[in-house]
């Protein structure tokens, strides 16, 4: 079973910076997906950004040239960087590897890590 940690998260002020991280339980392969999602109070959880074991990546578009993401694709492990952070990013933010499996796709998820953007 692979496990998923994020750290990072806390409080900043409007336009400023977090990284987020997800360490990645050792696998012996490298997770066909990795990314991270979002769940703000009241809403449903909604895709931020993934990137491939081949580093092709992909952004929700209220985060496109705000936030990056990379990985260590050997490590598992992957980063969002959010810059010019607003308010409506406020959430608690998830890490997600999808993998495909004998079975099939199956996903894994992390604790979660809260975010707040004060205005």
């Amino acid at each position: 079973q692979v496990q998923l940690v994020e750290s990072g998260g806390g409080l900043v002020q409007a336009g400023g910076s977090l990284r987020l991280s997800c360490v990645g339980s050792e696998t012996g392969f490298s997770i066909n997906y990795m990314g991270w999602y979002r769940q703000a109070p009241g809403k449903q959880r909604e895709l931020v950004a993934t990137i491939t074991s081949g580093g092709t990546s992909k952004y929700a578009d209220s985060v496109l040239d705000r936030f990056t993401i990379s990985r260590d694709g050997i490590k598992n492990t992957v980063y969002l960087q959010m810059n010019r952070l607003k308010p409506e990013d406020t959430a608690v933010y998830y890490c997600n590897g999808r993998h495909y499996y004998e079975m099939g796709w199956k996903d894994h998820w992390g604790q979660g890590t809260l975010v707040t953007v004060s205005s």
